[in-house]
């Protein structure tokens, strides 16, 4: 996926195509990245999406693609059209924001109560990595079964839009025919807005987790372990004279 904070801007001139394949020829029309001023984007990024300032060094922008489940030619995409990535971007992040929470719920909040079917301390483990090892294989399947709809429905959404669909659209929040339970009414420009801090805590979360993953996976302990740990005076700093050479 390609990452790029910022507001939305003009689009840029048109790139100047040199007969070469569409990828060479972004490079070629590349022009400053706002997100990394000692590197370039590809005319790809051109600011007109919200939340572009052209941070794409690996190029992923000039790769079209599309969604895999529309056929060889949908799948192949269209050069420029970043709707895909901006779907991808959009799903992993909040399931990234859902991780987050999964890695300090359960520290800060408490666990769900075991039984003698479960298992007692089923639930108990503040390690989401052993965790996942621990809760019983029916809890694991109800999670699956629930993201499988999640997807179905999602893949539908697309299908029925077509051409007309916004990538991360759940039909969820303000509009006519959509689920609103808070009500949400948002001016344009406030929406955008709303939009565009989305768009920056899925970056956020998703960079977060990963840090949440590797200390876990390091330490074998929760993040409030951790945090807690470290807010404890180790015990030989109470002792006295630790720091004073032997005698005095």
């Amino acid at each position: 996926m390609t990452f790029s904070l910022g507001k939305k801007k003009a689009a840029a001139a048109a790139p100047k195509p040199s007969g070469a394949s569409p990828s060479a020829d972004a490079w070629a029309n590349a022009g400053p990245s706002q997100a990394l001023p000692w590197a370039t984007a590809p005319a790809t990024l051109d600011g007109t999406m919200l939340g572009d300032v052209g941070f794409d060094p690996l190029g992923f922008s000039t790769v079209p693609v599309g969604p895999w489940f529309t056929g060889l030619e949908g799948r192949n995409g269209q050069i420029g059209n970043l709707a895909w990535y901006r779907e991808a971007e959009l799903i992993h992040g909040r399931i990234a924001q859902v991780a987050v929470l999964g890695f300090l719920g359960p520290g800060l909040f408490g666990t769900l109560p075991g039984n003698e079917w479960t298992g007692v301390d089923a639930y108990s483990n503040l390690n989401p990595l052993d965790a996942f090892s621990q809760v019983p294989g029916l809890a694991i399947l109800q999670i699956f079964l629930f993201m499988t709809y999640l997807e179905i429905r999602r893949i539908n959404i697309i299908k029925e839009e077509g051409e007309n669909y916004t990538p991360g659209d759940l039909r969820i929040g303000q509009g006519e025919g959509r689920w609103n339970p808070f009500g949400l009414e948002y001016s344009e420009e406030a929406y955008e807005e709303k939009q565009l801090q989305e768009l920056k805590h899925c970056r956020l979360a998703m960079i977060g987790v990963f840090g949440l993953w590797a200390q876990a996976q390091a330490s074998g302990v929760g993040v409030t372990e951790q945090i807690g740990n470290a807010l404890v005076a180790p015990d030989y700093y109470a002792k006295a004279g630790y720091f004073l050479p032997e005698g005095i």
